[in-house]
């Protein structure tokens, strides 16, 4: 055996200090990686993003369009600090319908526009005095009844659209047993893939009833493929601007109760997800003015009011990406799709029984989290106080309740949102001895 070391040829040699890989390679894969982990944000907002334009008559496309606006315009305000992407707000859509029929898309635009000015006065409010007056105005048991006057004053049109008729039950748009076949299946596929499913298939049970619904619709042939075909691959989205209408701003200004209040639990989910507390940082007064401004920013184009999708915190959740650039991607993807008219075209052949079955669901849902905020924060019932209030805003707000004067007139949400807050200012906390 020889004495001396073996010494590997030269060309088996690893180099003693190895290169690096290729900084412009890795950044390259980086960027790939946060574009997808974006892609996969949008769709699991996809379902809600378009099915709210869908119900009030607005345009896909621009909801497309403002979500992603909306978002990058939170992103500056917050100094994209916080991963959220936001979209079309749920606690408009009573609001909407009625604002679109009475008085015009560019007048509900000029309501929305308001409701927008409200965050960012309120942004401004909380940043002077803290939350203390913000819950001392509205209270749980003021803010829950609210809520669920609004997924139970829409259960009526759900029910409607599900049996195949228009929204106010008028006429009657596919048979009744054909209509049934469809919002069922629909219905019953978001139930299950909201409980059963596994992973990110778990986060998107809407879009998994629009393609089950619409498959069998495509089945019982009454999909009108027609203005799919009409439509040109790459349009402009159909714009509208908006045109000062009083009655629908003072209409609609009181309906950012619920979405305002709705915001705060948002942003705590999110913050108990990645460890931080935005509360802080940013701060409550930037995230709710990012709220604000990208709803100004969308009532400019049409657009329905941006929320935080609590859906998209669920994925930020599940995949323990935390990156706020994840959510610019989603943003940017959101608004190259707006601009694909064929899109658009496509999301309003959707059938009215499909997009029924899963409302059933979804106001449901809305009431439910109304009911859930009272138990959660244990508001007693059997205090006459606490129960005259939530039952005057129920009453009134399911029962149609309206004040008028003159060509003015007050009701749904927004008399609520005014009547709760008073009654929970004027009554008082403990009974007189």
């Amino acid at each position: 055996m020889s004495s001396q070391p073996h010494t590997p040829a030269p060309s088996s040699t690893p180099p003693a200090n190895p290169q690096p890989l290729n900084p412009q390679s890795s950044a390259v894969e980086s960027r790939l990686h946060t574009a997808i982990a974006g892609s996969q944000m949008l769709f699991v907002a996809f379902g809600a993003l378009v099915l709210m334009p869908l119900i009030t008559g607005l345009d896909p496309n621009v909801a497309l369009f403002t979500a992603g606006i909306g978002t990058l315009l939170f992103q500056v305000c917050t100094k994209r600090q916080v991963p959220i992407f936001l979209a079309s707000s749920f606690a408009f859509i009573a609001p909407i319908l009625y604002g679109v029929q009475t008085w015009g898309i560019p007048a509900t635009m000029s309501g929305i526009m308001a409701a927008g000015v409200m965050y960012v006065l309120l942004s401004q409010l909380i940043r002077w005095r803290g939350t203390a007056l913000l819950t001392r105005l509205l209270p749980p048991v003021v803010v829950g009844p609210v809520i669920m006057v609004i997924g139970l004053g829409l259960a009526p049109m759900a029910v409607n659209m599900a049996i195949g008729k228009t929204g106010d039950g008028s006429a009657v748009l596919i048979e009744h047993d054909i209509a049934l076949w469809l919002s069922l299946p629909a219905l019953l596929t978001t139930l299950l893939v909201s409980t059963m499913a596994k992973g990110v298939f778990r986060l998107v049970p809407i879009s998994a009833g629009i393609a089950v619904g619409y498959g069998l619709a495509l089945g019982f042939g009454v999909v009108d493929f027609a203005p799919v075909q009409n439509a040109a691959w790459l349009s402009m989205p159909h714009f509208v601007a908006p045109e000062w209408h009083w009655q629908a701003v003072l209409f609609m200004l009181p309906v950012a109760i619920a979405p305002a209040i709705e915001h705060i639990g948002d942003i705590l989910a999110i913050s108990s997800v990645t460890g931080k507390d935005y509360l802080k940082k940013p701060g409550l007064h930037r995230t709710i003015l990012g709220d604000g401004v990208a709803t100004i920013g969308a009532s400019c184009f049409g657009g329905p009011p941006n929320t935080t999708y609590s859906e998209v915190t669920g994925a930020v959740m599940l995949t323990k990406n935390f990156n706020p650039v994840i959510m610019t991607w989603a943003a940017g993807f959101a608004i190259v799709l707006a601009f694909v008219g064929k899109f658009g075209a496509l999301m309003l052949s959707i059938p009215t029984p499909v997009m029924g079955g899963i409302m059933i669901l979804l106001f449901g849902s809305i009431a439910t989290v109304g009911l859930n905020s009272l138990i959660k924060h244990q508001v007693d019932l059997s205090q006459a106080r606490n129960l005259c209030i939530v039952a005057v805003i129920l009453i009134f707000g399911i029962g149609g309740m309206a004040f008028g004067i003159g060509g003015f007139s007050l009701q749904g949400i927004s008399l609520c949102g005014i009547v709760g807050i008073l009654l929970n200012l004027i009554l008082p906390r403990t009974r007189p001895s």
